[in-house]
């Protein structure tokens, strides 16, 4: 393609309303722009990488044995409401009436739908197993847009269903589809881990998260490089640690701390770490009671694990510092769990500390030198907290914690949706049976902003071979004071083309620096540069994005040398 051929606008700004990497890249670089809150047209550029993600998970897909169709993105009511998932889904659900007053829904998902289809279709345990899946748009009204294409209201996903009589048969696509997803990924040069995960508002009894690696992405993973253990840290298990053996148990002391409200504070006071100090958070309790959650200074509460403790309420609330204060007479920054008078829970490696430093439950007051067992009883003792690379995995390897977009989440359903919508077959003795289902999901146009988190630098997107929308832009340099330059470009233009490598063509009749910004912008992972300079020595260079400087070749030979470049980045593998 030639450049001065595409209406093509890219800004040097950062845009004001875009709040990370990838937003920022896509509206400087022309690949999206926005139309209304959470919803984005793809420009030429930007359109072209869409359907790239979307051809490599089309043939993963197909390859896995499933097979596609396309379902409508507007859904009836009643589906949604056999499924009881009408008044539960919330505010998400777009909801709308037509001219004759029937209610109907933008489809953010399709569970009822595909349900449905297998009432209708499946009549036999002989039709089983089968995988459907689509590549749809869908739509769910969130309440805060954010991040560009990243959480947007409008996407592309493609959503897969697949249907079984039994559990090992559902299990074993299962798997599949988890192998499917790796290979997905691995063929679009991305970083990923997956992990286990809460199945959420879908339902079902088991899922697995897949998540592209970035600084910027909303989850956290813990996983270690010589096994295969990789979890949300939200779910991760933190076992049980040995107590540390002590020479010396210190004196209790209650010290003076006025003004001192934060562990910050009172480790910088009496130079000790936070490991070396306890923090008291109160919440709320089913029986509108007040619950103590003891930890470490320097560990984080997982408010996940703490919903799953009887007696504390769901969703977990902090309680407020006005019901702190009528409960315990005091202001929270003086907590402790000695003296207090409340159902009092500790973190395991709370319980392990010795000589602590810990709220008096009198303000302006701090113990040291507690010790359970001796100050105050051991409590009840509960895994509360975020795991950290402190932590060992469960074959005792060091812990990594990284963070990782979503983009892909497989689901055991069961039975939850075919009970509710009589779905069934008859089985081996004749008998209806209600089928087991799964579910698959993947974000492809988030994929393409969690490709860009993972790979850009100061100026631009850096694009992995698979997915960039061109793998070579070619640059013509002072074209218009040399007809040679134009001459020997366009030869090498129409040999590329003739080769089957997607060049882009930067013909305009713009200042070099201005080629050289734009090009590092969109990110084409090779460049080759044609310039009056060089052209004079019969040469021709090269430099891969990224690099700094260009590689000088003969002209005769430039055309050899940028297909065994690209040959082999296409079957180099990712990271």
């Amino acid at each position: 393609m030639r450049l001065s051929n595409l209406p093509l606008n890219t800004f040097k700004e950062k845009p004001a309303e875009a709040e990370i990497s990838s937003h920022q890249l896509m509206l400087r670089a022309g690949l999206i722009r926005p139309l209304a809150s959470g919803l984005f047209t793809w420009m030429p550029m930007g359109l072209k990488v869409l359907r790239k993600v979307e051809k490599i998970v089309r043939m993963a897909m197909n390859e896995a044995g499933a097979f596609e169709i396309l379902m409508p993105a507007i859904q009836p009511a009643e589906l949604w409401q056999e499924s009881e998932r009408w008044g539960l889904y919330g505010p998400l659900l777009l909801k709308m009436r037509d001219r004759n007053d029937r209610e109907f829904c933008f489809g953010p998902t399709h569970e009822e739908v595909m349900t449905d289809i297998a009432r209708r279709e499946l009549k036999s345990y002989k039709q089983l197993p089968v995988t459907y899946y689509q590549i749809q748009t869908k739509f769910r009204d969130e309440i805060r847009p954010r991040f560009g294409v990243m959480r947007a209201r409008e996407f592309l996903m493609k959503d897969a269903y697949s249907f079984h009589l039994d559990q090992e048969s559902l299990q074993e696509t299962y798997d599949l589809m988890a192998h499917t997803y790796q290979k997905i990924f691995d063929s679009l040069g991305l970083q990923s881990k997956s992990v286990d995960a809460d199945s959420g508002e879908i339902g079902g009894n088991k899922s697995r998260e897949f998540h592209i690696l970035a600084n910027s992405g909303e989850d956290k993973i813990a996983y270690t490089d010589e096994d295969d253990f990789a979890i949300n840290v939200e779910l991760a298990p933190v076992s049980p640690q040995k107590q540390k053996e002590s020479k010396e148990i210190h004196n209790l002391e209650k010290i003076s701390t006025p003004e001192i409200k934060s562990i910050e504070e009172i480790c910088e006071k009496l130079k000790i770490s936070p490991k070396d100090t306890l923090k008291t958070l109160v919440v709320e309790g089913e029986d509108e009671s007040l619950i103590a959650l003891v930890l470490r200074g320097d560990h984080v509460l997982n408010r996940h694990k703490a919903e799953k403790i009887n007696g504390i309420s769901k969703p977990l609330s902090l309680a407020s510092e006005e019901k702190i204060e009528n409960a315990f007479e005091l202001k929270p920054g003086s907590l402790g769990p000695l003296g207090l008078n409340a159902r009092i829970i500790a973190d395991h490696s709370a319980i392990c500390c010795k000589n602590f430093v810990c709220g008096a439950n009198e303000t302006g007051f701090h113990y040291k030198g507690v010790n359970w067992e001796i100050d105050l009883p051991k409590p009840e003792a509960a895994d509360l907290r975020d795991i950290n690379e402190d932590d060992k995995s469960p074959d005792g390897n060091k812990i990594k914690i990284a963070r990782g977009i979503e983009v892909g989440h497989i689901f055991q359903l069961g039975e939850k949706y075919s009970t509710a919508m009589n779905a069934n077959v008859l089985n081996q003795a004749g008998k209806e049976q209600n089928l087991l289902m799964g579910c698959y999901g993947i974000g492809i146009s988030r994929i393409v902003a969690a490709a860009i988190e993972q790979n850009y630098d100061e100026k631009g997107i850096c694009w992995p071979n698979a997915i960039a929308p061109f793998e070579l832009v070619l640059i013509s340099i002072n074209a218009k004071k040399s007809k040679e330059v134009i001459s020997v470009t366009n030869k090498l233009y129409s040999d590329l083309t003739n080769s089957g490598i997607e060049v882009l063509y930067d013909d305009r009749e713009v200042r070099p620096g201005v080629k050289f910004a734009d090009a590092e912008l969109l990110g084409v992972p090779h460049q080759v540069l044609i310039g009056d300079r060089t052209l004079s020595k019969g040469i021709a260079e090269y430099r891969k994005r990224g690099e700094k400087d260009f590689q000088e070749y003969k002209l005769g030979d430039i055309r050899s040398h940028i297909s065994q470049i690209l040959e082999m980045n296409r079957n180099v593998s990712p990271r």
